[in-house]
């Protein structure tokens, strides 16, 4: 990842058995050379047992050896460990936060969009439920409806345990409970791919080369179609011209229920918006992160959508009509639904005015 852009953190929630921290331990293990840092209100339920524990860097934050933090923390002490988890010595990729059962999470998102830190940035909030016992917990706790529609992306956990019929009816009834959109993503025993909430390999020099991790799954004869992965699929969309921002946010704003995430890059090349803008989608969740291109860099987009039941010729003709002819005559104007999703700078950030520009005294 791009260390000069600000780090996601990623917010998983659910009430108390749904299967949260055996999501977690699964994204840990499944991490792929990702440094995680890792916000817990339970420290002793992370399977650090699996990890070799290298030093204290804090009263209740260890260091473990595959680059990932913890920290056992409540809601008072979060804006302390986010900024401790976001300090460049670590160089962390991903922040995940796992909410205590009891939780409100819409707090602690609300908390995250209101930081003043800039070092991070809201990267969207995944609940997990039990599909075997979503009935009688929404009984015991009605709150459960309020989350749900809080939600940028629902893991319907412990599928296996109950049959297809059931499964079908809860996946319905969480569709009426979620926002419009929100995806549904079935999972047993926690195992859903890492790359539907972050990235594990950077679009860096680096892309295409395997980390350590990856030389030791592969001595060790994995089947890659045994993993999380084989459930989704993966569309990958490069453009050398630029695109259309009315166009593409049309897109974006009715993408299929299936498509759980898009990562990447847009070129837009609109007079006075020509810089490369990062995408990263969760769910419903969407942001646009503007960055200048690198010293040659090619200009164009590079788009990975994943999601399940998708059909992926018909995501890649849809993005096709995206393109855009002439940049150039398309009014800045465009580009306001884009801005709709770029994190409006901090006061500190905001460059000085030049000479003529607003905010000049007379």
């Amino acid at each position: 990842m791009n260390s000069r852009q600000p780090i996601p953190v990623v917010v998983l929630a659910g009430f108390l058995g749904s299967g949260k921290t055996t999501v977690l331990n699964h994204l840990l293990a499944g991490r792929g050379g990702t440094r995680i840092g890792v916000v817990v209100n339970d420290f002793g339920s992370i399977e650090v047992d699996a990890m070799a524990v290298v030093g204290q860097v804090g009263d209740s934050m260890v260091s473990l050896g595959g680059g990932c933090l913890c920290c056992a923390v409540d809601g008072s002490e979060l804006d302390a460990y986010l900024e401790k988890l976001s300090a460049p010595v670590h160089r962390i990729d991903v922040i995940v936060i796992e909410a205590s059962g009891l939780a409100e999470p819409q707090e602690m998102v609300r908390m995250l969009m209101a930081s003043e830190n800039p070092a991070v940035r809201y990267g969207g909030m995944v609940e997990v439920v039990d599909a075997a016992e979503f009935d009688a917990t929404r009984a015991r706790h009605p709150e459960t409806d309020r989350h749900l529609a809080v939600a940028d992306l629902v893991v319907l956990n412990k599928t296996d345990r109950v049959d297809a019929r059931e499964r079908a009816r809860l996946e319905t009834l969480l569709a009426s409970l979620c926002a419009p959109g929100t995806p549904v993503v079935a999972a047993d025993h926690g195992r859903i791919d890492p790359e539907l909430l972050f990235d594990r390999r950077p679009w860096t020099e680096t892309r295409g080369q395997l980390s350590f991790e990856d030389l030791l799954a592969q001595a060790d004869g994995h089947d890659h179609c045994t993993h999380a992965h084989a459930a989704y699929e993966s569309t990958e969309f490069t453009s050398e011209q630029a695109m259309s921002p009315r166009r593409l946010m049309d897109f974006l704003d009715r993408r299929p229920a299936g498509l759980y995430r898009i990562k990447g890059s847009v070129w837009f090349g609109v007079p006075g918006h020509e810089e490369c803008h990062e995408v990263h989608a969760v769910g419903r969740f969407l942001r646009f992160a503007p960055r200048p291109w690198g010293r040659g860099e090619a200009r164009r987009t590079q788009l990975v959508l994943i999601g399940s039941g998708t059909d992926g010729a018909a995501l890649l003709r849809e993005l096709e009509h995206c393109r855009e002819e002439a940049p150039r005559e398309v009014p800045p104007e465009s580009m306001w639904g884009v801005l709709r999703y770029v994190a409006r700078p901090r006061p500190e950030e905001e460059p000085e005015p030049g000479p003529g520009e607003p905010g000049e005294a007379p």
